[in-house]
């Protein structure tokens, strides 16, 4: 990649960055920071840790902000850096940027309306007038985006229903190779109401106790957030954290240490909605880039 090219996107990352900030901003929401080291994490099955001394660093500020809601700050955000290992490729980097956001008394269906309203803002800062040219694709952000349940993206997209898939312990080949690539390609769009065994720190849906109220949003086949309304039963939350740590040692992988603290500060937090959107693969979006590589000023093998 030339110097003129790096420098354009860098350009287009900071003013990304600026245009987040002052969004929130905006909106009445308080940026905070947390730590990046931290005792205790989310016990996660697929989410692969890294070690720093004793402590490990964190892969999302999640529970750290969530306390913060606990604490009386009810409207929150955060853009911090998170680790993760063995994540490397055209869109993954173990060292990545995050946005977070939280607000007491939102649902997941808020996060979703919020989420296109920061994307329709930056477009119209940036003087996209309501499309986003990438890789040759047009997408179209002036309407509503699209909202789609995950069953039916299994139907439409798969030809396989989500049940089956789960009980063959097909669900993320087929979700990551035959549903994912096709989703957000003409207009953006939420993927929600996932299985409640895929969201483990996420509320159920009141009217399907078998679903949980979790979304994720796509443009152009790109995952780009992952977001739910909150669990905020302390017990719940405790016995699916011991059902994740029993998944890794199933697959080999140490248990966790449980996030004692953040437990017992559960039972003080409101009802809430959360979110967390990777910004490198936004400004991948914003300035065309085709790799994540293309839009961060040192990639891991440059450092």
């Amino acid at each position: 990649m030339s110097r003129c090219l790096q420098g354009r996107n860098l350009e287009t990352r900071a003013r990304v960055i600026r245009l987040i900030r002052r969004f929130f901003h905006d909106h009445r929401y308080l940026e905070v920071e947390t730590p990046v080291r931290s005792p205790a994490v989310i016990p996660e099955a697929h989410i692969d840790l890294i070690l720093s001394e004793t402590h490990f660093l964190m892969a999302s500020p999640e529970l750290y902000m969530k306390r913060l809601l606990a604490r009386g700050y009810p409207k929150i955000f955060q853009i911090c850096k998170c680790f993760r290992k063995n994540e490397r490729g055209r869109f993954h980097l173990p060292e990545m940027t995050l946005l977070e956001w939280y607000g007491a008394g939102d649902t997941y269906l808020d996060l979703m309306d919020q989420c296109q309203s920061l994307v329709q803002y930056i477009a119209q800062e940036l003087g996209m007038a309501g499309r986003l040219c990438y890789q040759g694709e047009t997408l179209d952000l002036a309407r509503p985006f699209q909202r789609l349940s995950v069953h039916r993206a299994f139907e439409t997209h798969a030809g396989i229903s989500c049940d089956q898939a789960l009980a063959d312990n097909r669900f993320d080949d087929i979700m990551g190779f035959e549903i994912e690539p096709g989703l957000g390609r003409n207009q953006p769009v939420f993927l929600m109401d996932y299985p409640k065994s895929l969201a483990s720190l996420a509320a159920l849906h009141p009217d399907n106790p078998g679903l949980a109220q979790r979304c994720e949003f796509y443009m152009a086949g790109i995952e780009l957030a992952n977001g739910f309304t909150e669990l905020t039963d302390a017990h719940a939350q405790r016995d699916r954290f011991e059902k994740e740590n029993r998944i890794r040692q199933s697959l080999g992988m140490p248990p966790l240490p449980m996030p004692d603290r953040f437990l017992s500060e559960l039972k003080e937090m409101p009802s809430c909605a959360g979110i967390a959107l990777g910004v490198d693969r936004l400004v991948m979006l914003f300035a065309d880039a085709p790799s994540i590589d293309q839009v961060v000023a040192f990639t891991p093998e440059s450092c």
